[in-house]
């Protein structure tokens, strides 16, 4: 019903026309002589079909046309009604009930007044003796129009009204339907939307207490760490070199995953300026912190070239989950080697770190050997909203990890999610991941 009324509502009115005059042309077809231009009713049927086939798109040139025929007609231009055809002026009705159906609150009322003097006006044509005198309805009363208006005149003119109440009355009940139905659809939208927003807020409040929890919990280890840390470094100075640059790193790690843990938690300050992340200036400081724990050799080639905020931001959080894994998988004084090649079409990173010999190992957790931890993974999602992909896998004795984010196709988007939404905080080499996000990955990198 619904789409029937759409296509009606833009259509009917010139369908109606149409019908209209095909009507009157096949009912008169014996009545007009010679053919339209000789018949008197030519004129009437033109003007009244164009007063309804404009009647909802220009309603006020559809109220136009019938005020031109009935001026028209007093003032002889166009021919009166006869007994034949004087109904063309129900035309007018018909052109009322699409006004009513689609023009707005104040054309409707326009519209109803003047139809109301139209059918006046109809009325004084229909029954005066210089014009219709009757048209075939009343007897004749050899008198002036006084007296055969008011004999006759309220009957006639009260069955106009009629006829453009009635029509009037079905294109308002059009109308009033398909407004309840815009209400109805309008109030199940705003309940749909009500019900998203309110799952919104619950899963945001839910994940505002788990970052705050997780917040206090890191806060506290990490200050802990840090503390305990530089507390034995101070108080053993007589130790080897290698142990207390080791208690320094320690420190310092520590500071830093809090400062990076402050960020990733709480994402925005109260006054509601993102919280600044990581660059590629940054991953200058990151090699040193960790070129006490572990040998990295690093290079680049090629000329460096801009990079969005998410994308430096990814590469970074890249490069330091492939420390971090060398690290916690090779042990201190791992080989690792780092290469930043511009030349292509984008950045392609390069990172190689040596695989520990395990032969003879005992292993307490058999599964701790071939699951997949999310650093791979998250890893491979950072590269993909960059706009780019990554591969990773053992490759004789080396580990290898390949990056690539290309210039200039990030979108506003995904450098968004990028920048300013951090996947949830785990420790390097977690085995969770992300629904959807692929976890098989060669070796037992994480």
């Amino acid at each position: 019903m619904e789409p029937l009324l759409k296509v009606l509502r833009h259509w009917g009115a010139p369908a109606a026309a149409v019908l209209f005059f095909t009507l009157w042309c096949v009912a008169e077809a014996g009545r007009m002589g010679a053919g339209l231009h000789t018949w008197e009713g030519t004129w009437p049927l033109i003007l009244m079909t164009a007063a309804i086939a404009c009647a909802a798109w220009k309603p006020y040139a559809s109220l136009g046309f019938t005020a031109g025929l009935l001026a028209g007609q007093l003032g002889y231009a166009i021919p009166a009604m006869h007994a034949n055809h004087w109904a063309i002026y129900l035309g007018a009705f018909v052109s009322l009930a699409f006004i009513q159906w689609t023009a707005r609150r104040r054309t409707r009322f326009i519209a109803a007044a003047a139809n109301v003097v139209f059918a006046g006006a109809m009325t004084f044509l229909m029954l005066s003796w210089r014009y219709g005198n009757g048209v075939g309805w009343f007897l004749p009363l050899y008198m002036s129009d006084r007296w055969t208006f008011q004999a006759y005149g309220w009957q006639l003119f009260s069955l106009l009204l009629v006829i453009a109440a009635a029509c009037a009355a079905v294109g308002l009940l059009l109308a009033m339907y398909q407004e309840r139905g815009s209400l109805f659809q309008a109030r199940t939208i705003a309940q749909t939307s009500l019900r998203e927003a309110e799952v919104d807020l619950i899963v945001e409040q839910e994940r505002t207490r788990i970052g705050r929890d997780l917040h206090d919990v890191l806060a506290h280890s990490l200050a802990v760490i840090a503390a305990q840390a530089d507390g034995t470094r101070y108080l053993s100075k007589d130790q080897p070199r290698a142990v207390l640059n080791a208690l320094e790193n320690i420190a310092t790690s520590a500071r830093s995953a809090l400062v990076d843990a402050q960020r990733v938690i709480e994402g925005v300050r109260d006054d509601g300026m993102v919280t600044p992340q990581p660059r590629l200036s940054d991953v200058g400081p990151l090699v040193a912190r960790m070129q006490g724990s572990l040998e990295i050799e690093q290079s680049e080639s090629g000329t460096p070239a801009e990079l969005s905020a998410g994308q430096q931001l990814a590469v970074f959080r890249i490069i330091q989950e492939c420390l971090t894994n060398a690290l916690k998988h090779g042990g201190r004084g791992t080989a690792v080697r780092l290469h930043m090649d511009w030349s292509g079409p984008g950045l392609t990173l390069h990172a190689a770190s040596g695989i520990p010999d395990t032969t003879g190992r005992d292993s307490p957790d058999p599964a701790a050997e071939t699951r997949v931890g999310r650093g791979l993974a998250g890893m491979r999602e950072r590269a993909h909203l960059a706009g780019g992909w990554m591969t990773s896998g053992p490759d004789g004795e080396q580990y290898r990890v390949t990056v690539f984010i290309p210039f200039g196709t990030r979108t506003a988007d995904a450098d968004a999610a990028a920048a300013g939404a951090e996947p949830d905080l785990v420790p390097a080499g977690s085995t969770a991941a992300r629904p959807g996000m692929p976890l098989a990955e060669a070796g037992d990198r994480g």
